[in-house]
């Protein structure tokens, strides 16, 4: 096999592709890993579409030719139902998305009654319309978009106090019963709120089952890239890239760390966009 280790890109607005980067490192612990947040203008999902599209060209312009990646994942809802056909038409590489695990919400829902918890943009999608149409037209869904979230999931992370009521008022509309039977089922549509599940299974009004879509791209990635060699890197630092400079507080520090981001670097990047 060849010595050149392959580089993989991980990408979001904000800490929340950690949640997407953590099984893809355990799946191939042999390649290099950057992981890149859009912070300066996080969150995504407040963005109108005409603006997200020409913040991900930009960002992509001086991200792919810098790191030279053999493959990219892009860790958030908002912008993989939308940016993936313009960033394939732009890029030779292969791009692997992230979209509501809705086909397997609705096969395993025994209730057929199903929450999405996802980002305004994400709510917003014709994207997401049709995955709903095409796959779960038996199921009564629940599309629920909090504002402020995604925001809330940086904010633990960063060691911030957020209150359990918040959170349960963000959670609590995707519970519901008709005629004695219950939501079962949510999909976690923003890859922020998996960083909040431990809250949301603690504050749930009744236990259900929460879909992650991050280990399904974890084998994604290895059907597109192969199973790699076998190798104990998977300790090996992983290079952060920041927008926006900004303090880094220690508790977010701590987890970065946890998460493998030992070295951190600010990119700046200049938008033709008004963002």
């Amino acid at each position: 096999m060849s010595d050149h280790r392959q580089t993989i890109l991980v990408f979001d607005s904000g800490v929340g592709g950690l949640t997407v980067l953590d099984p893809i490192r355990h799946a191939r612990p042999d390649a290099n890993y950057i992981y890149v947040a859009d912070n300066a203008v996080f969150p995504y999902g407040e963005l109108s579409e005409e603006i997200l599209l020409a913040r991900v060209r930009d960002v992509f312009d001086e991200m792919i030719p810098r790191f030279n990646p053999d493959l990219v994942v892009i860790a958030c809802h908002t912008a993989s139902t939308l940016v993936l056909p313009m960033l394939r038409e732009r890029f030779s590489i292969p791009f692997v998305g992230t979209v509501p695990a809705i086909k397997p919400a609705a096969e395993q829902s025994q209730s057929k009654i199903i929450g999405i918890l996802s980002t305004r943009g994400t709510a917003q999608r014709d994207y997401t319309a049709a995955l709903i149409r095409d796959f779960a037209q038996e199921c009564e869904v629940i599309l629920h978009a909090p504002s402020g979230l995604a925001s809330k999931a940086e904010a633990m992370l960063k060691g911030e106090s957020v209150s359990d009521s918040a959170i349960l008022a963000d959670i609590a509309p995707c519970f519901v019963e008709r005629d004695a039977k219950k939501t079962d089922v949510i999909v976690l549509a923003c890859t922020h709120y998996p960083l909040l599940l431990e809250a949301f299974e603690r504050l749930a009004p009744w236990p259900v089952t929460w879909i992650d879509p991050a280990p399904a791209i974890a084998r994604r990635v290895v059907q597109l890239m192969g199973h790699g060699e076998p190798a104990s890197a998977s300790d090996q630092a992983v290079q952060a890239i920041f927008t926006a400079e900004y303090a880094i507080p220690a508790p977010l520090e701590a987890a970065l760390k946890g998460y493998g981001l030992e070295k951190i670097d600010f990119i700046s990047v200049n938008s033709a966009s008004s963002v």
